[in-house]
């Protein structure tokens, strides 16, 4: 009983890692050793491909979280914080033409 226990926790832990040719050797050894019905041993396979990639994708998204967790924490620019050339330029662009209003000049440098 124990032995099939730590058999499915392993499977289980162990389709994070097992390709599609794996498990498919695995299942064909659990076939000749009595343990999985031949009849059933290719749905077998298909469920294990399919829990596989699913806990791939949840290990996928539980590495993104915590990932962005961490990034978080620390103070470390993010994508949308950075601030491109252009945006610099639009912005002092901005700040001299406000400045020149303000002293009195026009668009086009004149004084009024």
């Amino acid at each position: 009983m124990l032995n099939s226990f730590e058999k499915s926790i392993n499977l289980g832990l162990g389709l994070l890692v097992y390709s599609r040719e794996k498990i498919e050797e695995l299942v064909e050894e659990l076939v000749s050793k009595g343990e999985v019905a031949k009849k059933d041993a290719r749905q077998f396979a298909v469920e294990l491909v399919q829990r596989g990639e699913e806990q791939r994708e949840e290990l996928k998204k539980l590495i993104q979280s915590e990932v962005t967790k961490a990034l978080e924490n620390v103070n470390i620019a993010q994508k949308d914080d950075i601030v491109t050339k252009d945006e610099i330029r639009e912005i002092v662009k901005e700040q001299i033409q406000l400045a020149l209003k303000e002293q009195g000049f026009s668009q086009n440098g004149d004084a009024k």
